[in-house]
């Protein structure tokens, strides 16, 4: 949920749970204020009716003024008033209303009563509600103005921000575009947007020196590294070796091949991050899938490896040189980590290219097996294969995932996710 409208919904939610708490306690007020008037006219009815009694008559209200006087003799009457509120039913407008009433008892011409005085309250309910309409209206109409205005002014207030945003969501280090920065009027942001363009220029400065330094360490790397496997490749090739310094060689030759796969995929990586590799075109999946079964098929009869494919003819546009790359690497991983006698399914439809082998290991570790540098400790590989797969896939917007089912060790690139 967005701040401005979290913030529009917790402002509305305790505004109307304020309006409704003092509209309760207005109305409860009113209502008490009423209950404490009819009561005083209760007292002066009862006034009345001593009054008459004095003069030999029993006291009984003009029709039209909503009150009752009933009078039930008793046998002694206690000096005591009780109010309570009823429902009594009104003879002049035939209907049950809400009353008002006093009980009280006391002598009349001599004889103990019990005095019971009811008066309608439905006329001053009536009252208290257009009271309270007439206020709750204007006060609801200003509550929703206010609200109108917040919301507009947060709006406005607010817009420079939501633009901040989208100048850091499409700011990219790899391009030559600087940060934009935003013009702000609130004083907060205008620090928050001049700290953002510090950040961006420092943030760009310091990649763009380690992308350089990068590069220029790979690229320094390759020259003495091919030194050293001519080298090494001449002194193999001589007969002046003995045995043992023969052996030694050849563990010098491997670990210098290996440190130069290592070096040409780091390069490769610096170079897939920073999107360097962007020929598009139409490229035909099948085709190319079948022309690198071409290419390892050697390596595939070498050790006896059974290739179960269903390729459809599949085109897309995308990088031929990932794509290169990533077919090799699915094929070289296939066959590298499979024994001898093994299986390799590959199949490929619209959505997804899924190659999968069997292998001595069980199920890889899912959450760790595209971390760079990960491989078990049987393997000698660079442990950036499957880091590279999953880079390509990231900057092509593909879904790389695996699964270990049937024996098979599956790897499954979807297209479209």
């Amino acid at each position: 949920m967005k701040l401005f409208a979290r913030y529009n919904r917790i402002l509305i939610v305790i505004s109307l749970f304020g309006l409704l708490l003092i509209g309760f306690l207005f109305y409860w007020m009113l209502g008490y204020y009423l209950d404490q008037q009819i009561d005083h006219d209760l007292v002066e009815e009862v006034m009345e009716v001593k009054e008459y009694s004095s003069k030999g008559n029993f006291y009984q209200p003009h029709e039209f003024e909503d009150l009752i006087v009933q009078y039930k003799k008793i046998e002694k009457a206690f000096p005591s008033s009780s109010y309570a509120d009823t429902v009594f039913y009104n003879p002049v407008k035939h209907r049950r209303e809400t009353a008002r009433y006093l009980k009280t008892e006391f002598e009349l011409m001599g004889q103990p009563y019990q005095v019971l005085v009811i008066a309608s309250k439905f006329e001053r309910q009536e009252q208290i509600r257009n009271i309270c309409l007439i206020i709750l209206i204007p006060v609801v109409l200003l509550f929703a103005l206010v609200l109108l205005v917040n919301r507009i002014l947060l709006r406005k207030i607010w817009k420079p921000f939501e633009q901040l945003l989208k100048n850091i969501t499409a700011f990219n280090i790899n391009h030559e575009r600087p940060y934009k920065p935003v013009e702000m009027p609130v004083s907060e942001f205008r620090q928050l947007n001049q700290v953002l363009v510090e950040l961006s220029g420092k943030v760009k400065s310091d990649y763009n020196e380690i992308k350089l330094f990068t590069e220029n360490a790979s690229h320094e790397m390759m020259t003495p590294l091919a030194v050293i496997n001519s080298k090494l490749d001449n002194m193999l090739q001589s007969n002046v070796l003995g045995k043992e310094d023969g052996e030694t060689l050849i563990e010098l030759y491997k670990a210098t091949s290996r440190l130069t796969k290592l070096n040409q995929s780091l390069l490769l990586l610096v170079k897939i991050d920073n999107n360097l590799l962007k020929d598009e075109e139409n490229i035909n999946l099948k085709a190319l899938i079948e022309e690198k079964y071409i290419y390892f098929k050697e390596l595939i009869n070498e050790r006896n490896l059974n290739v179960e494919s269903v390729l459809a003819d599949v085109t897309i546009v995308a990088s031929r040189q990932l794509l290169e790359i990533l077919i090799n690497n699915l094929f070289s991983n296939v066959i590298r980590h499979n024994y001898d006698g093994g299986k390799i399914e590959i199949s490929l439809d619209a959505e997804k290219i899924v190659f999968a082998n069997t292998g001595h290991n069980p199920a890889l570790d899912p959450e760790k097996i595209f971390d760079r540098f990960y491989k078990d400790n049987a393997s000698e590989g660079t442990g950036l294969g499957l880091a590279i797969l999953k880079q390509i896939c990231n900057r092509q917007h593909y879904l790389l995932s695996y699964n270990y089912h049937h024996d098979l060790h599956t790897f499954t690139i979807t297209f479209k996710h």
